[in-house]
């Protein structure tokens, strides 16, 4: 796993922070590209530290991932959103 420039993982409630060793596993070669900093919607979950985006690496292209497989990884209560660069991910339980 890298981070973005910036990115800070530390602030990440304890089951995204959990999400992401487990994408590890299964994506090594994964970027970190935002957390709470940046720009995002109002309300975004990015803002209460339970939302995360990642993109591979570059060289590899974005349908390598499959956002059910990402889905599957996870436990329940994630959303696996894809984007036109990026995956958003968020704990959301319902």
């Amino acid at each position: 796993m890298l981070l973005k420039a910036g990115v800070d993982i530390s602030r990440l409630c304890r089951e995204c922070r959990r999400a992401l060793n487990k994408i590890e596993k299964a994506f090594p070669d994964f970027v970190v590209t935002s957390t709470y900093e940046g720009t995002h919607s109002p309300g975004s979950l990015h803002y209460a530290n339970e939302a995360f985006d990642i993109r591979i690496t570059h060289g590899r292209k974005a349908t390598e991932i499959n956002p059910d497989r990402l889905k599957r990884i996870l436990q329940p209560g994630f959303d696996v959103l894809r984007e036109a660069t990026h995956f958003h991910i968020e704990w959301d339980p319902k």
